[in-house]
């Protein structure tokens, strides 16, 4: 995603409504969060039980995890509050992937690009073309495409209402660190996040099957109009071996981000021999791949001697899998290295034994998104289901010239 020097008209009317929304529902908490373990708040590098961590990372802040118990390794900086950029899609999936079916059909019109950020990474996406849910999430997820975001946005309600369901989700899994202006991660005042909080997003997303299979898709064919389709490959280098990065070994997904302001943001998830770790890497001096080199020699070290490092956190569960009665300041108190949390669903051998669930303080939106859903079939709109081709795509930046019509 590229940035702007400014919100273009266009952008400035469809943020309008939802800026009060947003700084209404943010956390403001003047202290660093303790929300995953005491160790969590501090600053610097936390590990213990374990050496070997690279010696010369750049990142602003990282995390490194074990996805099935949700034992924090090793962290940096973990609860620093920065810009997040495309990462924040994975907490847009989180909150939206599972209202339409992949299968259902919407015909774009010129109010649901209307609202685009000039500068934003798109996929191509064209009003009076039909595409299925399905493709749009391809756009999401394999182009980072900000205009697939915004129809799918405008089909959920419009942007305000997917806005605060994105920060109502963000509060129940625990995310205090993560302030919600745009659902798609474009750079706007006070939109921020955190390696614990991105972190938390992806080990969500990875629950669900249709999340894990478009972050780990390469390349896809895209509608471009009447039966014309075009190439997209996945902007995650370290997952398609582009640009001169070495494709890593067992790796899922999951979302990479990129703006001028934000820099480079990464949160990357892999599997080697049944241990699955999630590594989120925020803002390295480094350009270019060096976010995708930082979360290599991260995962390396965590399925090397990080395997012998003691927890100094874990990632927390949703407040709606633990019972109403358990605020976010439980969680704070809890030890460094403390166990999973009892909500969160033990794994049966595989990775992906982990929570689900939209939670119930987005249950009311979810709601009011399937009547949407059903009005609109109703009034005909939907029409016959294309199939797709499921697979991958590039870097924001790097889309001319990769295209291929057909």
């Amino acid at each position: 995603m590229r940035d702007s020097s400014g919100l273009s008209r266009r952008a400035a009317l469809g943020l309008a409504a939802a800026l009060p929304l947003a700084a209404a529902t943010a956390t403001t908490a003047d202290a660093t969060s303790t929300i995953g373990g005491e160790r969590l708040a501090r600053a610097g590098i936390q590990v213990s039980g374990a050496s070997g961590l690279p010696k010369h990372l750049t990142a602003r802040s990282w995390l490194v995890a074990d996805l099935t118990s949700g034992e924090v390794l090793a962290s940096y900086n973990a609860h620093l509050r920065l810009p997040p950029a495309s990462t924040l899609k994975m907490l847009f999936a989180d909150a939206v992937l599972k209202k339409f079916e992949r299968t259902e059909t919407y015909k774009v019109v010129d109010a649901d690009l209307a609202d685009v950020p000039a500068g934003s990474s798109l996929v191509g996406v064209k009003p009076g073309i039909t595409y299925t849910v399905h493709q749009l999430w391809q756009g999401v997820f394999l182009r980072s495409g900000n205009d697939a975001v915004h129809v799918l946005s405008h089909m959920n309600g419009g942007l305000p209402a997917t806005v605060a369901e994105m920060q109502a989700l963000a509060k129940d899994l625990q995310a205090l660190d993560t302030h919600v202006v745009s659902p798609d991660g474009f750079d706007h005042k006070g939109q921020l996040s955190s390696a614990y909080d991105l972190t938390l997003f992806a080990r969500h997303g990875l629950a669900d099957a249709d999340f894990r299979g478009y972050c780990s898709t390469k390349t896809a064919d895209f509608p471009a109009g009447g039966k014309k389709t075009f190439q997209i490959q996945n902007t995650d280098r370290l997952l398609t071996g582009a640009w001169g990065v070495k494709p890593y070994e067992g790796l899922i997904g999951v979302k990479n981000g990129y703006t001028s302001h934000a820099g480079n943001t990464f949160t990357g998830a892999a599997t080697r021999d049944g241990r699955t770790l999630l590594v989120t890497v925020m803002h390295p001096k480094s350009g270019g791949s060096g976010v995708y080199e930082e979360t290599a020699q991260l995962l390396d070290w965590g399925f090397g001697k990080g395997a012998q490092a003691q927890p100094v956190g874990t990632l927390v569960g949703p407040l709606s899998e633990q019972g109403a009665s358990k605020a976010p300041t439980s969680a704070a108190k809890a030890a460094a290295g403390a166990p999973a949390p009892a909500g969160a669903a033990k794994s049966d051998g595989a990775p992906w034994g982990l929570v689900g669930g939209a939670g119930a303080a987005v249950a009311l939106l979810a709601g009011g998104a399937l009547a949407l859903r059903r009005r609109r079939r109703a009034a005909g709109e939907a029409s016959e289901p294309v199939d797709a081709v499921e697979e991958g795509a590039a870097e924001p930046s790097e889309a001319k010239g990769r295209r291929r019509r057909r």
